[in-house]
C-alpha cells in the first residue's frame, strides 16, 4: 500500500520508529542474558559456600612486590597491591608507546628512503620482527640479562656511574635537592607556553603569510625556563651514585632484567608494525603533491614536514591507535618473565583469596579503561589533525 504525501504512515511502517524499537529489544534481550548468568553464577557460589564480592580488597595482602612506583610492603591492603601493579603496566606502556612510535616513524620513513641499503635494513628489520613472535622476543631478551650478563661483583662498567649486570642496568642519578621539582614545573610550563607560541605562530601566518621559528623559540623556552631555576638554586651537580656493597649495588637507580626485557620486546615488535603504518600512510599521498613541493624550492626535509606527514597523518593514526592498543594489551606476557604488572599482581591475589571472578574482572576492566583512555585520546588527536576541505 502506498501513501501520499498528506497521509500519515502507521508508526509500526517508519524505518525510525522500528529502527528504535529494535535496539530497545536487544538491550532488554542482552540485559536479561546478563541478569541470568550472574544470578546463575552468584547461586552457585553460594551453593558452594564460596566468597564473594570486593570486601578482600581491605585485607593484608601479605606478599611482596619487586617493583613499585609507589610505597608498599607485604602489610599493605590487596587494594594497594592491585594499585602498583596497575601503575606498573602504565609505566611500561607510556614509555613502550612513546618509544614504540617515535622508532617506527623512523624506521617507516627508511623504509621508502632512495638509498638501497638504508631500505633494505629497513624491510629486514620489519619482516624479522614481525615474524617471530612476542613472546619469544620476551625470553629472549631476559635470556640476554641473566646467560650473558655477570653477577654484581664482575659487573660492566662501560663508562663512569653505569653499571651492567645481571641484576639489571644501575646508572647513577642526580642526588635528591628541591631545585628538581621546580624544575619539572618549568618544564610543564615551558611545554604549555611552547603549545600556545605554536598555535599563534599558526594563526599570524595564516593572516599574514610571515613564518616564525616556533621549533627554535620553543626549545629555547621548553629548556630555558628549568635551567633559569636550575641556576637560581645555585647550579646543583651533586650525583646519587651507585656503590657495590655486598652482592649488589646501593644508591643510582635500576632498571631490573624484567622491565628491559619487557619494554624490548614490546618496543621492537610493535614498531615493526608502526613502520608499516608510517609507509602506507606516506605512499598514500599522492606523488603530485611532492613534486609541486620540490619545484617551489622546498628542501626534502620540510617537503617531509610541511606537505607530506601532514597529508598521511589521517591514514596513518587509526591503525597507528590500534598498535598501540595492541602494546598495552601485549604489556600482560609480563607475568611470563616476572615482572609484576597488574596480571601478575592479580593473579597472586586470586591465588591468595580465591576469588577469581572478582580477579578476572578487574583485570578486564583496568585494560578496558586503559584502552578506551588511548582510544579517546587518539581520536581527539586525529580530529585535531585531520585535513579541513573547503
Amino acid at each position: 500500500m502506498e501513501y501520499s504525501d498528506t497521509q500519515k504512515v502507521p508508526f509500526w511502517l517508519n524505518p525510525k520508529v522500528r529502527g528504535v524499537f529494535f535496539q530497545l529489544g536487544v538491550i532488554a534481550l542482552v540485559g536479561l542474558l546478563a541478569w541470568y548468568l550472574i544470578s546463575n553464577t552468584l547461586h552457585n557460589l553460594e551453593r558452594q559456600s564460596i566468597a564473594t564480592g570486593f570486601g578482600f580488597l581491605g585485607k593484608e595482602s601479605s606478599f611482596e612486590i619487586g617493583e613499585s612506583l609507589i610505597s608498599y610492603s607485604s602489610a599493605d591492603t590487596y587494594a594497594r597491591a592491585l594499585l602498583v601493579g596497575a601503575l606498573n603496566t602504565l609505566k611500561v606502556s607510556l614509555i613502550g608507546i612513546i618509544i614504540c612510535v617515535f622508532f617506527g616513524t623512523i624506521i617507516g620513513i627508511a623504509r621508502l628512503s632512495t638509498n638501497w641499503l638504508v631500505s633494505r635494513l629497513a624491510a629486514i628489520y620489519i619482516e624479522v620482527m614481525q615474524d617471530i613472535p612476542v613472546l619469544l622476543q620476551l625470553f629472549f631478551w631476559y635470556a640476554i640479562f641473566y646467560e650473558l650478563l655477570p653477577s654484581p661483583r664482575q659487573a660492566l662498567n662501560p663508562m663512569e656511574g653505569l653499571f651492567l649486570c645481571n641484576r639489571g642496568v644501575v646508572f647513577a642519578v642526580p642526588a635528591a635537592h628541591p631545585a628538581y621539582k621546580y624544575m619539572i614545573a618549568a618544564l610543564a610550563l615551558g611545554a604549555v607556553c611552547a603549545y600556545l607560541i605554536r598555535r599563534w605562530a599558526r594563526r599570524r601566518q595564516a593572516r599574514t603569510g610571515r613564518q616564525f621559528p616556533v621549533i627554535r623559540v620553543s626549545l629555547a623556552v621548553v629548556l630555558g625556563l628549568p635551567f633559569l631555576v636550575w641556576a637560581a638554586f645555585g647550579m646543583p651537580t651533586a650525583m646519587d651514585t651507585p656503590e657495590l656493597v655486598g652482592f649488589n649495588f646501593k644508591g643510582g637507580a635500576t632498571l631490573s632484567p624484567e622491565f628491559i626485557a619487557l619494554l624490548l620486546g614490546l618496543v621492537l615488535y610493535t614498531a615493526a608494525f608502526v613502520a608499516e603504518v608510517v609507509r602506507a600512510g606516506i605512499q598514500s599521498v599522492s606523488k603530485g603533491q611532492t613534486e609541486a613541493a620540490m619545484s617551489i624550492g622546498l628542501r626534502p626535509n620540510l617537503v617531509l614536514n610541511l606537505v607530506i606527514l601532514p597529508q598521511a597523518l589521517r591514514v596513518i593514526v587509526p591503525p597507528l591507535t590500534s598498535q598501540m592498543l595492541n602494546l598495552t594489551k601485549n604489556s600482560s606476557l609480563a607475568v611470563a618473565i616476572g615482572y609484576p604488572d597488574f596480571v601478575s599482581v592479580a593473579n597472586t591475589t586470586i591465588n591468595q583469596t580465591g576469588q577469581s571472578i572478582e580477579g578476572v574482572a578487574l583485570i578486564m576492566l583496568v585494560y578496558l579503561i586503559f584502552s578506551l583512555s588511548t582510544s579517546a585520546f587518539m581520536n581527539w588527536y586525529n580530529k585535531k589533525a585531520r585535513l579541513v576541505e573547503r
